[in-house]
Protein backbone atom coordinates (compact mmCIF):
# COMPACT_ATOMS: atom_id res chain seq x y z
CA UNK A 1 0.00 0.00 0.00
CA UNK A 2 1.35 3.64 -1.45
CA UNK A 3 1.86 5.92 1.71
CA UNK A 4 -0.11 9.13 1.21
CA UNK A 5 1.33 12.47 2.22
CA UNK A 6 -0.48 15.16 2.85
CA UNK A 7 -0.33 19.05 2.66
CA UNK A 8 -3.14 20.54 4.58
CA UNK A 9 -4.88 19.98 7.59
CA UNK A 10 -8.22 20.71 10.20
CA UNK A 11 -7.91 20.13 13.68
CA UNK A 12 -10.75 20.31 16.23
CA UNK A 13 -10.98 19.19 19.32
CA UNK A 14 -12.99 19.00 22.97
CA UNK A 15 -10.73 18.43 25.67
CA UNK A 16 -10.63 19.15 29.70
CA UNK A 17 -10.69 22.27 30.85
CA UNK A 18 -7.48 21.25 32.18
CA UNK A 19 -5.44 20.89 28.69
CA UNK A 20 -7.38 23.48 26.71
CA UNK A 21 -4.47 25.89 26.76
CA UNK A 22 -2.07 23.33 26.18
CA UNK A 23 -3.67 22.04 23.53
CA UNK A 24 -4.48 25.02 21.89
CA UNK A 25 -0.43 26.31 21.94
CA UNK A 26 0.76 23.05 20.34
CA UNK A 27 -2.02 23.25 17.83
CA UNK A 28 -1.12 27.25 17.34
CA UNK A 29 2.76 25.99 16.47
CA UNK A 30 1.65 23.88 13.62
CA UNK A 31 -1.36 25.64 12.51
CA UNK A 32 -3.66 28.95 12.45
CA UNK A 33 -6.61 29.62 14.55
CA UNK A 34 -9.96 29.85 12.73
CA UNK A 35 -12.60 29.70 15.29
CA UNK A 36 -12.87 28.70 19.31
CA UNK A 37 -11.49 24.70 19.13
CA UNK A 38 -10.83 24.68 15.53
CA UNK A 39 -7.39 25.38 13.58
CA UNK A 40 -6.31 24.58 9.81
CA UNK A 41 -3.39 25.20 7.46
CA UNK A 42 -0.59 23.97 5.39
CA UNK A 43 1.17 20.91 7.05
CA UNK A 44 4.29 18.67 5.86
CA UNK A 45 3.94 14.75 6.91
CA UNK A 46 6.87 15.76 9.65
CA UNK A 47 5.19 18.27 11.48
CA UNK A 48 1.67 16.50 11.53
CA UNK A 49 4.07 13.75 13.06
CA UNK A 50 5.12 16.09 15.83
CA UNK A 51 2.20 17.75 16.29
CA UNK A 52 0.28 14.36 16.97
CA UNK A 53 3.52 12.96 19.17
CA UNK A 54 3.35 16.56 21.31
CA UNK A 55 -0.71 15.94 21.81
CA UNK A 56 -0.96 12.47 22.82
CA UNK A 57 1.34 13.79 25.46
CA UNK A 58 -0.40 15.59 27.02
CA UNK A 59 -4.36 14.55 26.04
CA UNK A 60 -5.73 11.91 28.38
CA UNK A 61 -7.28 9.61 25.71
CA UNK A 62 -10.27 8.33 28.06
CA UNK A 63 -11.46 11.78 28.26
CA UNK A 64 -10.34 14.10 25.34
CA UNK A 65 -10.90 14.25 21.36
CA UNK A 66 -8.73 15.22 19.06
CA UNK A 67 -10.48 15.04 15.28
CA UNK A 68 -7.38 15.63 12.60
CA UNK A 69 -8.82 15.81 8.65
CA UNK A 70 -5.83 15.26 6.53
CA UNK A 71 -6.40 17.00 3.17
CA UNK A 72 -4.23 16.08 -0.10
CA UNK A 73 -6.62 18.22 -2.34
CA UNK A 74 -10.02 18.83 -3.14
CA UNK A 75 -11.82 15.56 -3.40
CA UNK A 76 -9.41 13.37 -1.07
CA UNK A 77 -9.30 13.41 2.38
CA UNK A 78 -8.43 11.33 5.31
CA UNK A 79 -9.79 11.90 9.13
CA UNK A 80 -7.84 10.11 12.53
CA UNK A 81 -8.97 10.62 15.74
CA UNK A 82 -7.03 10.67 19.07
CA UNK A 83 -8.82 9.76 22.21
CA UNK A 84 -12.36 9.22 22.74
CA UNK A 85 -15.14 9.12 20.25
CA UNK A 86 -18.64 10.22 21.80
CA UNK A 87 -20.83 7.57 20.66
CA UNK A 88 -23.46 9.60 19.82
CA UNK A 89 -21.12 11.47 16.83
CA UNK A 90 -21.98 11.09 13.19
CA UNK A 91 -19.26 10.31 10.81
CA UNK A 92 -18.44 12.92 8.56
CA UNK A 93 -19.44 12.34 4.65
CA UNK A 94 -18.19 14.27 1.86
Amino acid sequence: MKKVNYNYAFVFYDVNEKRVQKVFKICKKYLTHFQYSVFRGEMTPSKLIQMKTELNKIINKEEDFICIIKLMNDNVFGEEILGKRESNAEDLIL
